[in-house]
């Protein structure tokens, strides 16, 4: 089996481009490899819950995200894979900052593919943890 990503970082802007639901957040691609991807949430106020914090779902979002691109390293930009299931657990905080998403595939099986996903601040700071299950289609 190959190594190589199966997509190109060209790819997966464009993909980030057009998914209207990832507009919102205004994504950046940091990096990735085969089964991996690294995600950049720019600091935005539209993204803050009262406190001044960086909303919950936010973190969600862009785990998702980035193991759906993950998905993609590993079986091609035209990969039909949804979530069945994500589990997050809130460890730290981001107070007016960027967050950073890095996604793992696990295992990448005919029919379910699981996948971990952590976000941190710029200063390496673990924020989130997050297990991904998701089906083929």
């Amino acid at each position: 089996m190959s190594t190589d990503p199966s997509v190109s970082a060209d790819e997966l802007r464009r993909v980030l481009r057009e998914a209207a639901f990832t507009r919102l957040y205004q994504f950046e691609l940091e990096t990735f490899a085969f089964g991996e991807c690294t995600l950049r949430v720019p600091f935005q106020p539209a993204l803050e819950r009262p406190g001044g914090l960086v909303a919950g779902p936010v973190f969600m979002a862009v785990a998702d995200v980035a193991v759906w691109l993950a998905i993609m390293t590993r079986l091609g930009k035209d990969v039909v894979a949804v979530t069945t299931e994500l589990n997050t657990s809130f460890i730290g905080s981001a107070k007016q900052e960027d967050v950073f998403c890095r996604a793992v595939i696990l295992k990448s099986g005919s029919t379910l593919i699981r996948a971990l996903a952590e976000c941190r601040n710029r200063s390496g700071n673990l924020l989130t943890h997050h297990s991904a299950t998701y089906i083929r289609k």
